[in-house]
């Protein structure tokens, strides 16, 4: 048994457990895994997991909120370092592909959750990921087109479903080559054509 896992402060052990989930789910069906093969990874027992978990949906919800933080983080760092909005919308896409690169079960539970049946919560959390990666878009696409980047005619609710669109589709084909790392080398290519298509201007 891990020592050092059993001895953590309350959240180190959240974030360690967070870890684990993603871990495992980009070694099988996120479905598929038990709190019983969580705290096998982390090196406990079911019991100090539930220690600080009163469930496995609980686990869940604390993962999507992870989720959630970082790739928006992760965007918006991006989007701020950039000298000009179409830079900026570059930026994003290369920091989301990163960030599913460097987490490659990050997709395959956001795909699952989106499948469940009913209203659950993580799927809600998802579901309000998107609403607000849209919005940012879209408020981008709006100083781009005030900038005179962005075609004035460009249909900016269409464009930031694209955009999230085209990102889906690469990790959709790197999830049936069943190697998530080469997203990397196909996501330029794949930015290029989305760039000529809502007509970002030299």
């Amino acid at each position: 048994m891990n020592e050092r896992a059993q001895y953590l402060p309350a959240d180190e052990r959240r974030a360690a457990t967070v870890e684990a989930v993603v871990g495992l789910a980009a070694e099988q069906n996120p479905a598929d895994i038990t709190t019983s093969a969580i705290a096998e990874r982390m090196g406990l027992t079911q019991g100090a997991l539930f220690r600080h978990f009163r469930s496995k949906d609980a686990i869940l919800e604390e993962t999507m909120a992870w989720i959630s933080q970082r790739l928006l983080a992760r965007i918006e760092a991006a989007a701020e370092g950039a000298s000009s909005p179409a830079a900026a919308l570059e930026a994003m896409f290369t920091a989301h592909i990163d960030f599913i690169a460097r987490h490659p079960g990050v997709p395959r539970m956001l795909f699952g959750e989106l499948q469940r049946p009913g209203k659950t919560l993580p799927k809600k959390m998802v579901q309000s990921l998107i609403r607000q990666y849209a919005k940012r878009l879209r408020s981008l696409f709006e100083a781009g087109q005030a900038a005179g980047e962005f075609d004035p005619a460009l249909d900016i609710d269409a464009a930031a479903v694209m955009f999230i669109g085209t990102i889906q589709g690469l990790v959709m084909q790197s999830l049936l080559a069943g190697k998530v790392s080469e997203i990397r080398r196909d996501a330029p290519a794949a930015f290029a054509i989305y760039r000529r298509g809502i007509g970002v201007r030299p």
